[in-house]
């Protein structure tokens, strides 16, 4: 192999492997992030209720 055959070898080496990069892209969401509340106030609920069932059917009441 002369010296033209071998540059040209590494150029189309470094060519291949340059092309085979992986490139990542971060961006921003276009939308904003949303983010739901409603268990916690459906878990306050709950522990509302149950409190208030707990009072009542107490063994201090006279309901039953």
């Amino acid at each position: 192999m002369d010296l033209t055959t071998k540059v040209a070898t590494v150029l189309a080496i470094t060519m291949m492997l340059a092309s085979c990069t992986p490139t990542v892209k971060v961006e921003a969401p276009s939308e904003p992030i949303t983010i739901n509340l409603n268990v916690k106030i459906d878990h306050e609920i709950r522990v509302k209720v149950d409190k208030d069932l707990e009072n009542i059917f107490s063994d201090d009441s006279d309901l039953f």
